[in-house]
């Protein structure tokens, strides 16, 4: 289950609350598709912007419309408290797993991340996904702390940051965490960008941006790197090429996601959670020119 395309949808907003309508279409779209799995209300979904209910709400769908497909439900909050509510209201929904991150306002110690860990894994009796994802958390884990945090009973995979693009230094990067992490425990690459690289280093499973949105390429990806087949997958990472700079260039992969959902009348116009604001209009000219390009569809 902790293998593969993890896809991470959009939860898309109209006048500041959920859009049931667009957000089951797109969980509908990715099972249709066929990916691994389906992280609801991950980075991408804006969780942290989500009170409890909404987030509730967010997973009940997800479940009810993933026709099978694994639901994992990111459950990541300020307070360690508020992180056991959002667990036990994924529990409720019947999700498949959750992924935690360590959210953060004063900086975090290890210990207070180690603890975090400990009283979930403590207290859920789903598989926990460790989610570092340090541009947003702000909080950088060791491969030290990987190891004592996946020996906890319960976990299951970590998602980790971009691997190097060099092949030997991704490899030794991925084989280091591997030394230190449990043979049951998967290792997920996240940063789409440079995804193909972890990937072809032996990573099990991709925790994709972009596959919520355009699970296709996405899986044509993850698809050929887990077959073996690295130069096929190198292939189709470079094809998005365009799109990766875009990323880099209107500073990071969420409000160029959100512009491609909504080119694609796939999401609301305006459909991220305030303060945050989508592309201006000449950066959303770019990236229909991107999508047109590319042959992107929905």
């Amino acid at each position: 289950m902790f293998g593969g395309l993890s896809a991470f949808p959009l939860t898309p907003l109209t006048d500041d609350a959920i859009d049931e309508e667009a957000f089951i279409r797109s969980i509908r779209r990715l099972a249709a598709a066929g990916v691994d799995s389906i992280t609801a209300v991950g980075s991408t979904g804006s969780y942290a912007y989500l009170s409890e209910n909404e987030r509730r709400r967010a997973v009940e769908l997800a479940v009810e419309h993933a026709e099978g497909i694994p639901v994992f439900v990111g459950v990541g909050a300020l307070r360690t408290s508020a992180v056991v509510s959002n667990v036990i209201n994924a529990e409720k929904a019947g999700a498949d797993a959750v992924m935690l991150a360590p959210m953060t306002y004063q900086p975090l110690t290890h210990r207070d991340v180690f603890e975090l860990f400990k009283t979930v894994t403590e207290l859920s009796s789903l598989p926990v996904i460790v989610y570092d994802n340090p541009s947003t958390t702000h909080f950088t884990f060791t491969t030290d702390l990987y190891g004592r945090i996946a020996a906890l009973p319960g976990v299951a995979s970590i998602k980790i940051p971009g691997v190097p693009v060099e092949p030997s230094a991704a490899h030794a990067r991925v084989q280091g965490i591997r030394k230190v992490v449990p043979d049951h425990v998967t290792i997920g690459v996240s940063g789409d960008p440079v995804a193909v690289h972890g990937l072809n280093a032996g990573c099990d499973a991709w925790y994709s941006v972009i596959g919520g949105t355009l699970p296709g390429p996405a899986l044509r990806m993850t698809r050929a790197a887990l077959a073996g087949n690295p130069v096929a997958a190198l292939a189709e990472s470079d094809r998005l090429a365009p799109l990766w700079q875009l990323f880099a260039e209107f500073g990071g992969s969420l409000r160029v996601v959100a512009a491609i959902a909504e080119s694609l009348r796939l999401a609301p116009e305006n459909c991220l959670p305030l303060p945050i604001r989508g592309l201006n209009a000449a950066q959303r000219a770019r990236v229909e020119q991107v999508i047109t390009r590319l042959l992107l569809s929905p």
